[in-house]
């Protein structure tokens, strides 16, 4: 069974354009699901489709001779691009030796042909694409699930998108809800299976040949346990600044060597660096980014090995981040910090509004002075305090409080 994700609105929106679409996503995130759903849309308007695998080196063989022999095998296949509108699926487009030409050259001179392509490494599509493509793709982020799709998946009685205002019993209900997606992450596998050791057997096979064969192969890593290494510290280290030498110092690599490694591992959707937001470069520290994991349950298995029974400070703020990103982009997401140690954990930055977001794992910890100093430097027109436990309070003045998670 195959359910929809959120994004797929926006993807259908350029069904019946030129564009060729491309999914990007780390493994097991769903983008070969989504990949059948939109051939099931058009399998349902009688438009012909045709599903390739590139993990199958027959078919990069037959694509990397050229767009002749991928033409001639559509026919065989039953579909004359010549003759009619067909839409082709492109499974991890990276194992192409070109794909900028190939794509180019179909975009340009086959117009029949709507491609959607997906791939698992940033990296490597940006590596290999070219900027001959520019204008000629539209690219869509496939992360693992956001928590409402998390309750669609589960097939909550909750309606989804979440009410603004809830009853009390329903209140409970997400809090229990949102206490395992925050333990065990958004990956599709993870969230419908319902037994917890299989949970972790699952996602230690995703992080064995994801993370630590095909990362190491896009990479060309050598040493591998200090590979490994930094891979822990980093789990231990989500929702933390990021101190490269230490980091170093600790797996004994050179800096250089670290920031190669995080660079990877941005781009092949496992972690995400969130920058320093700053208007005033004297009084802010701008140079050292905040380190997450884009998943809760991969960062404790690295990190703790194993999921835990309750959750602690540094992974709700992990799972929030992940769903800040997942809902607006990594590229509106930053955190804010003076030098005297003020500190907002998210600057939410979109439609021309910053929103300042501070997280905690029980109300009680709330503090009006870093809101209070944001705000008389940047005006603000919400402020957003969340937290998992006891009862939600307001701040005695007037201020905006709540806000409401509208994309």
């Amino acid at each position: 069974m195959f359910f929809p994700r959120s994004i797929l609105q926006k993807i259908r929106s350029f069904y019946d354009t030129p564009e060729i679409i491309v999914l990007h996503g780390a493994r097991q995130v769903g983008k070969t699901s989504l990949l059948r759903i939109i051939e099931k849309d058009f399998q349902r308007k009688g438009v012909p489709t045709e599903s390739i695998d590139l993990e199958d080196s027959r078919f990069v063989s037959i694509i990397n001779e050229g767009v002749e022999s991928f033409l001639a095998y559509l026919r065989e296949r039953g579909i004359d691009a010549s003759k009619e509108r067909a839409v082709i699926f492109i499974d991890e487009i990276q194992y192409l030796e070109n794909p900028s030409s190939f794509l180019k050259l179909i975009a340009d001179h086959h117009h029949n042909l709507k491609l959607i392509i997906s791939g698992s490494s940033s990296f490597n599509i940006k590596k290999k694409f070219h900027t001959a493509l520019v204008g000629r793709t539209v690219n869509f982020e496939i992360w693992p699930l956001s928590f409402e799709e998390l309750l669609t998946f589960r097939n909550s009685p909750v309606a989804t998108p979440i009410p603004h205002k809830i009853s009390a019993p329903t209140r409970d209900y997400l809090l229990k809800k949102y206490h395992e997606y925050c333990l065990y992450g958004g990956y599709p596998k993870i969230v419908l299976t319902d037994d917890v050791s299989r949970k972790e057997t699952y996602l230690q096979q995703i992080i064995d040949t994801y993370i630590r064969k095909d990362i190491r192969d896009i990479g060309d890593i050598r040493d591998i346990d200090k590979f490994n290494r930094l891979l822990e510290a980093l789990a231990s280290q989500s929702a933390s600044l990021l101190n490269l030498k230490e980091i170093a110092n600790t797996c004994d690599l050179s800096i250089q060597t670290v920031e190669h490694y995080l660079f990877l591992l941005e781009e092949t959707y496992i972690i995400t660096r969130i920058r320093p937001w700053s208007r005033n470069k004297r009084t802010e520290l701008f140079k050292t980014p905040k380190v997450f994991f884009n998943d809760t349950g991969m960062m404790q298995l690295l990190w703790l090995k194993n999921f835990q029974k309750e959750i602690i400070g540094n992974v709700f703020e992990t799972s929030i981040c992940a769903e800040l990103i997942k809902r607006y982009g990594r590229q509106h997401i930053y955190y804010w910090r003076t030098k005297d140690k003020k500190e907002i954990d998210f600057v939410l930055r979109t439609k021309n509004e910053v929103i300042p977001i501070e997280v905690k794992l029980h109300f009680a910890k709330y503090h009006q002075k870093p809101f209070q100093v944001f705000r008389e430097r940047y005006h603000p027109k919400w402020e957003v305090f969340t937290a998992l436990r006891g009862e939600q309070t307001r701040p005695t003045d007037k201020y905006p409080w709540e806000m409401q998670w509208n994309t």
